[in-house]
């Protein structure tokens, strides 16, 4: 048996002055954490915005409505700066490295969720710990289109053409929604539409229209001025209900095809070791912002399913759609271009 220690007064004393102090800090916290959101944003400072995509497309329209949101009710400048390159792993590399102050914001969207498993052991950037989540905005469906005189008239008639002859889909790059969208469905239906990537959905909407594709899983706002026009005809919209847009296209539920439900979301992400106070207040800004109707009005107009969720609950969203295009990406043997 170990004999039972008598501790000296002296040493009682430091076991007391310890057991304050810890308490004391731990009092403390709540009080430092306070005092870093509230002293967030600091006057004069200017916040960027990492766009890791090129001006004008759908990522950088909506970091640029949120932007002016944001400077307006923080008063303060918040600059939009696009860094594309490198499937948007320069962007978010670069915002990855700043300062976690809350002052550099970077712009993400699905195609980051697939460079998780893209780029895992290919780039120094790893998401789980370099970037922290703080809002998801809103989303955007994809949109089935095909050319205008195509015999192609529904989902089925796709996987069916696809296992009678050689089909060919355009995307805007290598782990876009529009080439994810088809690693999909070429997985559901166990067929092989050659994948043909664009730099951007212009240039491969226009080949579509063209003759020289036979389909694309395209971005709604990119392909519905051209549905609209008749130029293309959409067989499908991979969302839970229709659009009131396009109100006859079915969804990809009804056109038997469940699984194939893809958005384009777009949200807000900070450097990793940004304090939580800080990620609290900057995601309950944001979720604010796109719930105010002047902003969420005007997003709809620009095609998006306005779905403002702050930082728990993006960084759930954000685990799930990891964890699903990881599967995507390793059974299709997908890999950088």
């Amino acid at each position: 048996m170990t004999p039972k220690r008598n501790l000296d007064s002296s040493t009682k004393r430091i076991f007391a002055r310890r057991a304050v102090l810890a308490f004391a800090c731990a009092l403390a916290l709540p009080g430092l954490a306070w005092a870093q959101a509230s002293d967030y944003p600091k006057p004069g400072a200017m916040l960027r915005y990492v766009v890791p995509f090129p001006p004008a497309g759908l990522t950088d329209v909506m970091a640029r409505l949120v932007a002016q949101q944001l400077g307006e009710r923080w008063k303060t400048n918040v600059i939009v700066e696009n860094k594309p390159g490198a499937n948007a792993m320069l962007g978010a590399e670069t915002a990855a490295r700043a300062a976690p102050d809350g002052n550099t914001l970077l712009a993400v969207n699905m195609t980051h969720s697939v460079n998780a498993t893209l780029f895992r052991g290919r780039s120094k950037l790893n998401f789980d710990k370099d970037l922290k989540p703080v809002a998801l905005l809103a989303g955007t469906p994809v949109l089935v289109v095909v050319p205008a005189d195509s015999k192609i008239q529904s989902l089925a008639d796709l996987a069916a053409a696809a296992k009678s002859r050689s089909l060919n889909a355009g995307s805007s790059g290598v782990g876009t929604p529009s080439h994810m969208s088809l690693a999909l469905f070429n997985q559901l239906n166990g067929t092989k539409i050659l994948h043909v990537p664009y730099k951007g959905g212009a240039p491969s909407l226009t080949d579509l229209m063209g003759g020289q594709l036979d389909v694309i899983f395209s971005n709604f706002p990119e392909s519905l001025p051209f549905v609209k026009s008749g130029k293309l005809r959409a067989i499908a919209i991979a969302s839970a209900q229709r659009n009131p847009q396009v109100p006859n296209v079915p969804t990809t539920a009804e056109g038997g095809m469940p699984k194939l439900n893809v958005e384009q979301w777009t949200a807000v992400m900070v450097p990793g070791a940004t304090p939580d106070a800080i990620v609290q207040k900057l995601g309950g800004e944001l979720v604010r912002i796109m719930s105010t109707p002047d902003v969420a009005n005007k997003a709809r107009e620009l095609g998006f399913r306005v779905d403002p969720r702050g930082p728990r609950e993006f960084a759930a969203f954000w685990n799930s759609e990891v964890q699903r295009w990881r599967t995507v990406v390793e059974s299709a043997g997908i890999t950088p271009e």
